[in-house]
């Protein structure tokens, strides 16, 4: 599968604000967008307006990178939200938040999206008791997580679970700390997703 391999922090300066791609550093003065505001390339600081176009192209591409979803699997995830009954754009950003990967970064188990895919598909979780290595597995209500025994006495697993054992668990996300296990509460409602897009923009865009 395609995957984008190029430097991380200039995603987040041309969308103009943070995806949270790099974990940790994200949270620091380290970040690239803290220091440099402006798009990257020779003409990032030039000031252009955007059009109605641009604005609905910019806010899927921040989803898909906020996420790190390829074009064809959005798509398809659109497609799929306009079949389930609710608004499009919610549904849209309500599967995003039910991947595998998502949901192992939001408990805490990986320090970025990047590093929950790369562990997923490591094996070193389970749904409902049978090991997934499906990165963009859509969890249901109901379903439990966990990171497999084997895995979560490893060293690398201590030290991520320690740096983000103070990093809040959305309310829809049942975690037991304790015995690395979480289940899925229901799927989120908008205001329970952290997403920095307007999805109605998306919803333009593909509809066009």
């Amino acid at each position: 599968m395609a995957r984008y391999t190029g430097a991380v922090c200039k995603l987040c300066r041309r969308e103009g604000k943070k995806l949270f791609l790099k974990g940790a550093r994200c949270y620091t003065g380290k970040c690239s967008i803290e220091r440099r505001s402006y798009a990257p390339g020779q003409h990032g600081q030039s000031r252009k307006k955007t059009s109605e176009y641009g604005m609905q192209l910019r806010a899927k591409q921040q989803a898909k990178r906020y996420y790190g979803i390829q074009e064809s699997q959005f798509h398809k995830y659109f497609l799929m939200a306009e079949r389930r009954q609710g608004v499009t754009g919610e549904n849209l950003l309500r599967i995003c938040e039910s991947r595998l990967d998502n949901i192992v970064y939001l408990l805490g188990w990986a320090n970025s999206r990047a590093e929950a895919r790369q562990l997923v598909t490591h094996g070193h979780f389970t749904v409902n008791g049978k090991k997934v290595d499906i990165p963009s597995y859509l969890t249901k209500a109901g379903d439990e997580v966990a990171i497999r025994s084997a895995s979560k006495d490893s060293a690398k697993f201590k030290a991520v679970l320690e740096t983000n054992a103070a990093r809040p668990v959305p309310q829809w996300l049942d975690l037991n700390a304790d015995a690395a296990t979480a289940k899925v509460v229901a799927l989120p409602a908008r205001d329970q997703i952290a997403t920095p897009v307007e999805e109605h923009l998306i919803v333009e865009f593909y509809s066009k």
